[in-house]
């Protein structure tokens, strides 16, 4: 995995261009004279899995009496917030609770460690999403405002889209931001994990909330259909401030203890209505039994893990978008990047959670953009089916999952997309 890369100086190369793009896109009521105000389409971002910011505070927590009873600290990939909170302290805090009772409602299981709160920093605001900067850069050339028709649906990336508020906020910030630009409908575009959230507040809003407040939709490497990595997350953790596996058992157990407490993780884990045995997601090296999407529940259940196939059967899958009756019904124009050897799988030692990638893991990979595989990114195709409303999948051979939106051809394409007419599907 890796960062954005050196993309601000490829996309402020670019800007003529990209602004050329999106005033030839614009109506030509809209370059001609002082009739600005008509501005361009407004665009809300849905970031990418832990590309929001989190603020945490803790007061007097009693998660583990070696960490600091109180305190503050910020939960973003690519982001270390050093001392006094160490990665282990922050993995255990940011560990949810959970309540197996079955009477309960699944979403209402899950809840902080008493004495921790969470909450999205500059909600709305781009600063949330501090790692779009070549994208805002793009847009602020082509004649866009920050946190004026740029803004940033940002969300607790634990937590699925049926949690803490998240349809409520959203449809909130997209419809403050239609009426701010003059009643213009909103292009949303979503970036991994984001474009999952996005599709479920599309399949949760009305055709006519739809046809009012959504211009159309740009998934960046949708990752509908969950990859194959999820799983693995659950028995070997993975360091958010970088991206890396944990070097220490002591890392290893609190970072995949975490990752099987968020229900976000199961929603992430490749669908085997989708997957079927297509890709091998864990191999036991103890017992030389290998496993298969469709094979979860015995993954589950042969590492000792029972309780979570519940969460599992919730989860897994649990944002549909492949069948009609849960397609977008707004335009898409998505984009992916390929061509690029993807991790989807590990060999272990054993079952055990918490342990560490070490010479002996063995890796299963697959053709696709260096963080989701092909099936993932390909799978979004399924919209072409929609009756109406205009589809497309671009690919981008090359172009790696966390360089796509700062890509200057992708963002060019986001430009003139965002700002050419909608489909008339009346």
């Amino acid at each position: 995995m890796g960062a954005f890369g050196d993309s601000r100086r490829r996309t402020l190369a670019l800007m003529a261009v990209v602004a050329a793009i999106v005033l030839a896109a614009l109506p030509a009521a809209a370059s001609a004279g002082p009739k600005q105000s008509d501005g361009p389409t407004p665009i809300v971002l849905f970031p990418a899995w832990h590309f929001t910011r989190l603020e945490v505070t803790v007061n007097i927590q009693r998660v583990d009496p070696a960490c600091p009873a109180s305190g503050t600290f910020e939960d973003l990939v690519f982001f270390d917030p050093g001392p006094p909170f160490s990665q282990v302290c922050r993995d255990k805090l940011l560990t949810l609770r959970y309540n197996p009772n079955p009477r309960m409602p699944m979403r209402l299981r899950f809840s902080e460690q008493r004495g921790v709160t969470v909450k999205i920093a500059d909600y709305g605001l781009t600063a949330s999403a501090p790692a779009y900067e070549p994208m805002y850069d793009a847009l602020e050339a082509a004649g866009y405002t920050r946190d004026k028709d740029i803004r940033v649906a940002g969300y607790d990336a634990r937590l699925t889209p049926d949690m803490a508020g998240f349809l409520r906020r959203s449809k909130r910030l997209i419809e403050a931001t239609y009426r701010d630009n003059g009643g213009k409908p909103v292009h949303v575009v979503g970036h991994s994990n984001g474009p999952i959230y996005i599709q479920y507040l599309l399949t949760h809003t009305s055709q006519a909330w739809k046809n009012k407040y959504i211009h159309g939709f740009t998934p960046l490497a949708g990752n509908f259909p969950g990859q194959g990595l999820g799983y693995a997350l659950m028995f070997v953790g993975v360091n958010i401030s970088d991206l890396t596996f944990p070097v220490t058992p002591e890392n290893g157990d609190s970072s995949a203890r975490m990752f099987l407490s968020h229900p976000s993780t199961f929603i992430t884990a490749s669908d085997p209505k989708i997957f079927g045995d297509d890709e091998l997601i864990i191999r036991d090296q103890s017992t030389g039994t290998d496993y298969t999407p469709e094979d979860y529940p015995a993954l589950f259940d042969d590492a000792g893990l029972s309780w979570a196939n519940p969460i599992a059967d919730y989860y897994i899958g649990g944002v549909p978008f492949a069948d009609e009756a849960h397609f977008p019904n707004v335009d898409v124009y998505a984009e992916k990047g390929s061509g690029i050897e993807t991790l989807v799988g590990l060999g272990l030692t054993d079952l055990t959670v918490g342990q560490l990638v070490t010479g002996t893991t063995e890796f299963f990979t697959r053709d696709g953009d260096i963080n989701q595989e092909d099936i993932t990114n390909d799978a979004v195709a399924a919209w072409a089916a929609m009756a109406c409303h205009h589809f497309s999948l671009t690919d981008n051979p090359g172009v790696n999952h966390f360089e796509l939106p700062a890509d200057a051809d992708v963002l060019a394409r986001l430009i003139a997309n965002a700002n050419a007419p909608r489909s008339d599907c009346d």
